[in-house]
């Protein structure tokens, strides 16, 4: 029964640690992509836009 407790620990234990690393990892692709997409908006937002076209709502 001891040792039953102690390998769930351990799976536990390295599943958080896996999950842990995914999520720092990602969280920084997240940020980076946040970024570009919002420096896309604006570049969108601001390049022609004398010559947008109004019925083309």
């Amino acid at each position: 029964m001891f040792w039953k407790i102690v390998g769930i620990v351990a799976l536990v234990w390295i599943a958080l640690a896996v999950v842990g690393a995914l999520v720092k990892g990602l969280f920084w692709v997240l940020v980076v992509g946040a970024v570009v997409f919002g420096l896309y908006l604006l570049f969108k937002a601001m390049s022609d836009s004398d010559t947008k076209d109004v019925t083309r709502l």
